[in-house]
């Protein structure tokens, strides 16, 4: 599935948010997140910029959806809005 092309990283912090994941820190543009995911904690840095790099986008969107056991396209068909 193409990844869309002008998500930003709030949006995308919001999306995980929903997913389980919580803002732990934020050092300059870059927020990281934490969650739990059976029993093990994971990390994931979102750049806060407008729009993400669509690299970024599926870098991030793979390395999440491998620690929640869903496929990536699950992620991107979940609407994005605010």
């Amino acid at each position: 599935m193409r990844l869309p092309r002008d998500v930003d990283g709030e949006a995308l912090i919001r999306r995980l948010r929903r997913r389980g994941h919580q803002a732990t820190r934020q050092v300059g543009s870059h927020v990281r997140l934490t969650a739990t995911v059976r029993g093990q904690t994971h990390h994931v840095t979102i750049p806060l910029h407008r729009p993400l790099r669509v690299g970024a986008l599926r870098a991030i969107l793979n390395m999440v959806a491998d620690q929640l056991g869903v496929e990536r396209d699950a992620l991107v068909r979940e609407p994005f809005g605010r």
